[in-house]
């Protein structure tokens, strides 16, 4: 195959989805719809690849940083006038992949197709269609003995033209020279002024250059996202493909339809997926780890054989065969070793627990190192703020806590130790030793008869 360059037309505002942010970074499955079709045009055969931006810029520039070589279209007139702003670096000996920011659902596969197609046939322009039950909305493919003969948008189509059911889906190949050639003929079509990219066809048609087409035998291929309605229908699609993807992988998904795993997650093998789920942002989950029900993941690393249920994690590490939940919420920075166990109503933040170490419920564990088999009782709270800094809690290895322990950070407890139960802990505790700091228990004979005089 030779030499391609890939044209991802991105400039415009999408007034529709009634948002500040460019069409193209509303993000699907996790990641900007413009990444989407960045991932499908990195592939061989693409030597070049160059994104027109427009509206918002700034945003997008800083975005793609070096993936790609961006171009703006000052005014937004029309495709056309967007894919003239490349005349300049279009070389006439290769082969141009136009396509939109916003089709995200895009398979690679069907690229790779109708390039290989563009280029077998040796035509001045090769146009991807689909066949569509409704094709309500999009521009007709008109035929004549299988012939390629326009396309007619649907506004300007007669009764017998609205009936055909193939559609122009927007992406094209086009001949560097040919492409070069037809966009200095086209003509503004309204009042705005706005250039239109399907004219070339008619232009290389009335030249006698061929026209080939290349028809997906899935439809939801072209869909593009216009409205927050069409990028809800293609997030549907898309979670819908990336689970049956994994469940042919060896990932178990129970009630696939109420769990969401996003476009940047890896799983492996015999990971078991529970209902009412979200595996979300770039997560990593190991072999035989049991998630779920009613779970969220977010940027996290679960190890092999851990089991997490009814629990929120973000940015956390949890390690092999621990336990976690239900209804814990591990904040960035946390770290679990091997076989912790985090139970009901635990948080934790930015704080490594080690190996063997349970905090089975009702606390919160922050800025903090716990040692090794550390038991942390019921209510146990490391004090880690003092209202302008956040400071550390250690607790060394085999450290015993009672329940309801409070500890005012700085402090440091030393293997082996064992706290209280109701203990106030504001000074370092050295190894092996007993720390009680709570007042002595007084009883008041008769005070509630007293009460009542």
């Amino acid at each position: 195959m030779s030499h391609f360059t890939a044209v991802i037309l991105a400039a415009g505002k999408g007034t529709r989805m009634k948002s500040e942010l460019p069409k193209v970074m509303h993000t699907l499955a996790g990641r900007p719809l413009i990444d989407h079709v960045l991932e499908k045009v990195a592939k061989p055969g693409i030597n070049d690849v160059i994104t027109i931006v427009g509206h918002g810029r700034e945003m997008l520039w800083e975005h793609l940083g070096e993936r790609t070589r961006v171009v703006v279209q000052e005014e937004q007139l029309g495709t056309g006038h967007a894919v003239m702003q490349v005349l300049p670096l279009i070389d006439e000996d290769s082969s141009i992949l136009v396509l939109s920011g916003d089709q995200p659902l895009l398979a690679g596969h069907t690229l790779q197709s109708l390039m290989e197609i563009h280029q077998k046939t040796g035509s001045s322009a090769t146009v991807l269609t689909a066949v569509m039950e409704n094709p309500s909305g999009y521009g007709r493919i008109l035929k004549e003995d299988n012939v390629f003969q326009g396309i007619i948008e649907e506004k300007d189509a007669d009764v017998l033209q609205k009936g055909i059911k193939e559609i122009n889906t927007g992406t094209y190949c086009f001949n560097g020279a040919a492409l070069k050639f037809a966009l200095q003929k086209i003509t503004p079509k309204n009042a705005q002024g706005e250039y239109y990219l399907t004219d070339v066809f008619d232009i290389l048609l009335s030249y006698g250059q061929k026209i080939e087409i290349f028809c997906t035998d899935d439809p939801s291929e072209a869909l593009g996202i216009n409205n927050r309605v069409q990028l809800a229908e293609a997030e549907d699609i898309l979670y819908d493909r990336i689970r049956k993807y994994w469940m042919m992988e060896g990932v178990t998904i129970i009630n696939p339809p109420s769990v969401f795993i996003d476009a940047e997650v890896v799983l492996g093998k015999d990971v078991i997926l529970n209902p009412f789920t979200m595996i979300k942002g770039n997560t990593r989950i190991e072999e035989g780890a049991n998630i779920g029900p009613s779970t969220t993941l977010i940027n996290c690393v679960c190890q092999k054989g851990c089991q997490i249920e009814h629990s929120v994690a973000r940015d956390a590490v949890i390690g092999e065969n621990c336990l976690v939940g239900p209804y814990a919420y591990l904040r960035p920075g946390t770290v679990l070793g091997k076989e912790v166990k985090v139970g009901d109503f635990v948080e934790i933040k930015n704080s490594i627990i080690e190996e063997g170490t349970k905090v089975p419920h009702l606390s919160y564990i922050g800025d903090s190192r716990l040692g090794k088999n550390v038991n942390i009782g019921a209510g146990t709270i490391t004090c880690n703020y003092d209202g302008e800094n956040k400071h550390q809690t250690i607790i060394e290895d085999r450290v015993f806590v009672g329940s309801n322990t409070n500890f005012v950070a700085p402090v440091s407890i030393g293997k082996e130790a064992v706290i209280g139960a109701g203990s106030t802990i504001t000074k370092d505790v050295p190894d092996q030793a007993l720390a009680i700091e709570r007042s002595q228990q007084r009883i008041i004979e008769n005070w509630h008869l007293s009460k009542k005089k």
